[in-house]
């Protein structure tokens, strides 16, 4: 398997840039997700990778090597496309095998190969068997068998769960992360889920109009995110913004919002301006003792949990509480938040503002 390193790509189509000045190294052996809604570049970006596209500038390297201008079958890559794309007229057998007849290997060699990845996915019954009969998620791995079938470099997967039905496709993604950690593979994933990023991905870079908004760990894109777009993007329900204006000196700890104090991490440095207020739903809690309001707007029973939509001074927002915790539309409740689970932003720019907590985090490519 092989790492990875992206330097300053950028691809234009015409007057349209589709990628702008993408930077990242994905290492050996990382499950790697390109997160983002249609189109922001992500499948372009893998694309140029797997060389079925060339970058108009910017350098790709795999295993060390300079790749951004050779062909795709220079590059030993296997892509995993979203359709299928397997042979109709051929058994499962004949088309995990496809590979590697084609490239010589001795039938005997390819018939072994095949019989071990049958063996790591399951589908040794289904070798004989034509794939226009299977299910979608047989014909899935059947489409994994032939990727894996070569030991490639890496594996280049374009949301290739995204034909399932949803209960299949987190049975799938499950099955698939176990795969890429029994193979110790060096792994490309393209998807518009932020669930299934959060779920199977190692690091995750964020894209929006082309450019990248966040690179990192799961939780790290999750708990700090470094503009507005990821913190809308991504979680179900999406962070809360409550927008004001107002001054923070460096070392500041609260801001003052209709009011009243809220609490901040403590921030890096000073700002004066429209500010965003960010809190996850699940973050929000109710206070007899608060003195910032809320009234209930309505409450969505979801089994263990509840989300209470509220309004408030500074606009409307979620919370995420125990469904034990009865209220009722119309009830004024105060709200408390933890300094810590809070992230600011600067509106204008979108970017957060820098604390304590999200130096070092809130890296941008």
């Amino acid at each position: 398997m092989a790492e990875i390193l992206i330097k300053n790509l950028r691809k234009e189509f015409g007057s349209f840039t589709a990628v702008e000045s993408s930077s990242f190294r994905i290492q050996d052996g990382e499950f790697f997700m390109l997160l983002g809604p249609s189109g922001c570049g992500k499948t372009t970006t893998l694309r140029m990778i797997a060389g079925l596209e060339l970058p108009t500038s910017g350098s790709i390297y795999i295993d060390g090597e300079e790749v951004s201008q050779k062909r795709a079958s220079q590059r030993d890559i296997a892509f995993v496309f979203q359709m299928f794309a397997l042979y109709p007229h051929m058994n499962v057998r004949k088309n995990i095998s496809y590979p590697l007849i084609s490239q010589s290997v001795p039938r005997s060699e390819a018939n072994e190969k095949v019989e071990e990845v049958a063996r790591i996915l399951g589908i040794t019954e289904l070798l004989d068997k034509r794939v226009g009969g299977l299910s979608g998620g047989d014909r899935q791995r059947v489409a994994l068998g032939r990727a894996i079938v070569r030991d490639p470099k890496c594996f280049l997967m374009d949301e290739p769960l995204g034909a399932l039905d949803a209960e299949f496709r987190e049975y799938m993604a499950e099955e698939l992360r176990a795969l890429h950690n029994r193979m110790g593979a060096t792994t490309v994933y393209v998807t518009h889920d932020q669930l299934e990023a959060m779920q199977m991905g190692d690091k995750i870079v964020v894209m929006n109009h082309g450019v990248i908004e966040q690179f990192g760990r799961p939780q790290d894109i999750y708990d700090k995110p470094a503009t507005l777009f990821v913190a809308e993007f991504i979680g179900s329900p999406p962070m809360n913004f409550l927008r004001f204006e107002g001054a923070l000196e460096a070392g500041a700890e609260t801001v003052r919002m209709h009011h009243e104090s809220l609490p901040v991490p403590v921030q890096r440095e000073a700002f004066e301006g429209q500010m965003v207020y960010g809190v996850r739903p699940e973050h929000v809690r109710f206070s007899d003792t608060s003195r910032y309001r809320g009234e209930v707007l309505a409450v969505e029973y979801l089994g263990t949990t509840q989300i209470v939509t509220l309004h408030t001074p500074d606009g409307e927002l979620k919370a995420r509480v125990p469904s034990t915790q009865r209220v009722q539309p119309g009830e004024p409740v105060g709200l408390d938040f933890n300094g810590a689970t809070v992230s600011l932003f600067d509106e204008q720019s979108g970017r957060a503002l820098r604390s304590a907590l999200n130096e070092g985090v809130l890296s941008h490519g």
